[in-house]
């Protein structure tokens, strides 16, 4: 387990000073909008084709849930999930509202604690992460802020760490996601739910902040939309089939037209498409 947050009186050879004070967070208040399984997108992913990182990682890996919002429910459901890939792995909701860690901390159990803290992503003993995931907390900042936040929050990640910054809608129907380690940005994911899906380029209203003002004629993350929207309406007829096949007919016709998709058919029946970050990136 986590020890408890440092609040005992701070003492020199004299009176009581009081509480020793705390770095002031990074960042600001979020709206906290959440809801149970509106982030299992994304945990699937962190269990699947990136679970190697928690098997690889020492003893108690830790994992942080930044900025959980209103409720802790998505921390509680991370910790679930990734204990199937590592029982002793450490969860840690971490959010700057105090109120809302007070909130959650009589949910804590063993293997999951809740925490203050800002993108400095504050860990006793300078504990260092293996995956930070910091979903919709940068949607109230400015595009040329998110550099830094990226830089900082990875900077604190473990060797060979990753952070997960992404937006998704309120029912985790529609996800998309920047993997970034130490090193900067290196893919970019999107997650959708199949059925019903009028056009992949649904998508652009849950774009990571990075990207949520590129989807403009002459950047690359509209001229993906555009291609993907082209594939799925081409392959409508393979909807008599349902929608996983249509899904995974339109990402084989953009690996046909040399678009560098990672992962194969058993990611893309779940509705995911994950490239390179260079292929997406702002020009």
């Amino acid at each position: 387990m986590l020890p408890p947050p440092l609040t005992h009186p701070f003492r020199v050879s004299g009176p009581t000073l009081g509480p020793v004070p705390q770095p002031r967070p990074v960042g600001v208040i979020t709206r906290g909008t959440t809801n149970p399984n509106r982030l299992r997108r994304c945990d699937r992913w962190l269990t699947g084709p990136q679970a190697w990182r928690l098997r690889q990682a020492g003893a108690a890996p830790v994992v942080v849930d930044l900025g959980y919002g209103a409720s802790p429910v998505t921390a509680l459901e991370l910790h679930d999930r990734l204990r199937r890939v590592r029982p002793d792995v450490e969860v840690v909701g971490i959010e700057i509202d105090p109120a809302r860690v007070a909130a959650a901390r009589p949910l804590e159990r063993p293997g999951l604690r809740f925490a203050p803290g800002g993108f400095e992503v504050p860990l006793p003993g300078g504990a260092r992460p293996v995956v930070v995931r910091a979903f919709n907390v940068l949607r109230q900042y400015d595009e040329s802020e998110v550099p830094e936040a990226w830089q900082r929050m990875a900077a604190r990640l473990a060797p060979g760490g990753l952070l997960v910054e992404g937006t998704c809608d309120e029912l985790g129907r529609v996800a998309s996601w920047v993997g970034v380690t130490a090193s900067g940005p290196r893919t970019f994911t999107m997650s959708l739910r199949r059925s019903g899906l009028e056009a992949p380029s649904i998508v652009a209203e849950r774009l990571p902040k990075a990207l949520i003002h590129r989807n403009v004629p002459g950047e690359r993350i509209h001229e993906l939309l555009t291609a993907f929207d082209l594939a799925w309406r081409v392959h409508a007829p393979m909807s008599v089939y349902g929608p996983s096949q249509r899904w995974i007919a339109a990402v084989a016709t953009l690996r046909h037209e040399g678009w560098h998709v990672i992962g194969g058919p058993r990611r893309t029946r779940l509705g995911e498409l994950t490239l390179p970050w260079e292929a997406v990136a702002p020009g």
